[in-house]
């Protein structure tokens, strides 16, 4: 099963600790700062939270690097060539080192997707390299694995490595823009686990210290860096915060350079008193309902599509965020290549008339309907009551309970179907194409219990196809399958909300790029 995208969205706001002293960008030493969420790993094939993915935008990068367009393009790679989609010469450029000195080599690569991809060590962007050759063997169905290698990868010179997939895979160069794919130098092997307090990267910044926890994180500029993202700032301070709140107070204080997540409530002040130092910028983030098909009472798609048909979702987000956030009748955010405004059609339009018909042919809901979300934000508590109370009134279901789940649990609950009713699902882009976002609602096995049999069959052609824009009609086609069946329904397309001090400039929102800014390219006054 996939564990990518922050799949239900968990976000450990509640579990951080409180922000950090100090102040914003120094101009002395020319470091600007960052609010962020403490992040739950440092180690690129086991980070798979935004928090993370923050700091190691900074400290590492990958093979392929997304454009302005969200199409791959090289960064550390010279050429990624195939011929038939499913055997890929890397070439990578010569003269590239880690922060200690040591070169990034083939087997750089290879070392660190092969500690990703076996089980024995259970990281979390394990099933990025699933599409290799030899994955299955580094994770057998039953017992541990008797090897520790990838069959797929071959290190054919310090700067080429050859990647054999299991299938044809048109995707790939996507995927290898993805931090989790990133290397790791040899001094990493000796102690991961500290290695992990104090990375050593190949990024345009390197650790300043150790990672200090639930207080910050400081990087320097790494001078001996030879990529195309040399940074214009001596260093970034990643400041911890305990909530989106404090992060935005001390935004507007002057005591933190960038908040990437000012609170949708606070939007129109935010607008107000940052001027044309806000910014809001598109997002892959999706929220949806989903169904927990292997409970009978949930079996009939009447049934499903008139829940879906009797939300207002406009109503929600305006209430909720503040009108920032656009609802959606498709599974793919906008920004992804294929996708469609419309695709869900009717059963993603608000009509509580239609709904209600739909509702009484199904053979209505009896008993208590529950509602499952995770306690991580508050604001999805405040959209399942209005849910609820739309519920209540279109549909007639008068027996509506909440379920709230602490957010450490709530993966676990949904992987181990023991979902007690319809429940928040959300969705991060990974890489912007269709295959990120199909794949998990297809693939088996799926936290709603879908067969998505056909589903998955279609998107295979699509991962086939000669190149990924080939692709798009096979990824429709998916689409309009999940759509049809609908164990999930989309709701809404999240839209990031920024703000940045005055202290610094050259700040370059981006919607492919995880920290949503490039860090490499702020100054400082």
């Amino acid at each position: 099963m996939k564990v990518r995208g922050m799949l239900a969205g968990v976000v450990a706001i509640a579990m951080a600790a409180s922000a950090c002293g100090g102040g914003g960008s120094s101009s002395k030493s020319k470091i600007f700062t960052f609010a962020n969420i403490e992040p739950e790993h440092l180690i690129p094939g086991n980070t798979n939270d935004a928090y993370g993915l923050n700091v190691e935008d900074a400290l590492f990068d990958t093979l392929m690097r997304l454009d302005a367009n969200g199409k791959p393009v090289p960064e550390e790679a010279a050429s990624v060539a195939t011929t038939d989609q499913k055997v890929w010469t890397i070439k990578i450029k010569p003269g590239l080192t880690f922060h200690n000195g040591e070169p990034v080599t083939a087997q750089s690569y290879a070392d660190a997707w092969n500690a990703t991809a076996d089980a024995t060590n259970a990281w979390g962007n394990n099933y990025y390299l699933s599409t290799i050759d030899g994955y299955t063997d580094l994770n057998p169905d039953k017992g541990k694995p008797k090897t520790h290698t990838l069959k797929g990868l071959k290190v054919v010179d310090p700067q080429t490595l050859q990647v054999t997939l299991s299938q044809p895979f048109s995707q790939f160069p996507y995927v290898l823009s993805f931090l989790g794919t990133a290397p790791l130098p040899k001094a990493a092997f000796t102690d991961l686990k500290a290695y992990e307090q104090k990375p050593i990267g190949n990024g345009p910044f390197m650790m300043d210290g150790s990672w200090e926890h639930n207080r910050q994180i400081k990087l320097k500029k790494f001078p001996g860096y030879k990529g195309p993202r040399p940074a214009k700032s001596d260093g970034v301070i990643f400041k911890t915060y305990a909530s989106l709140d404090a992060a935005y107070t001390d935004l507007l204080a002057g005591n933190v350079d960038i908040d990437t997540q000012i609170p949708a409530a606070k939007v129109p002040e935010a607008k107000r008193l940052l001027g044309k130092r806000y910014l809001s910028v598109p997002s892959g983030t999706m929220d949806f309902l989903e169904f927990p098909l292997y409970d009978s009472r949930f079996d009939n798609p009447d049934l499903r599509k008139a829940i879906s048909m009797a939300i207002d979702r406009q109503a929600i987000v305006n209430a909720v965020y503040n009108g920032v956030f656009k609802p959606t009748g498709s599974l793919l955010a906008p920004i992804v290549p294929g996708y469609r405004a419309t695709a869900c059609g009717v059963a993603c339009t608000y009509n509580p008339q239609q709904a209600k018909q739909l509702f009484t042919k199904a053979g209505g809901f009896k008993g208590t309907l529950h509602l499952m979300f995770s306690n991580a934000d508050p604001t999805y508590e405040q959209w399942m009551t209005d849910v609820a109370n739309q519920l209540k009134q279109n549909l007639g279901i008068a027996n509506i309970t909440f379920d709230k789940v602490q957010a450490s649990d709530y993966i676990t609950k949904l992987t181990d179907h023991k979902a007690t009713g319809p429940y928040r699902s959300n969705w991060t882009m990974d890489y912007p194409s269709p295959e990120d976002y199909l794949t998990p609602r297809c693939s088996k096995p799926s936290r709603s219990g879908y067969d998505g049999t056909a589903c998955e069959a279609l998107i295979m052609k699509g991962n086939a196809a000669k190149t990924p824009e080939e692709g798009q009609q096979y990824y429709q086609q998916a689409e309009d399958l999940v759509l049809k069946d609908m164990p999930i329904t989309p709701l809404w397309n999240w839209q990031e909300q920024a703000g940045y001090s005055s202290h610094i400039g050259n700040v370059h929102a981006d919607p492919y790029v995880n920290p949503l800014v490039h860090l490499d390219q702020v100054t400082v006054k």
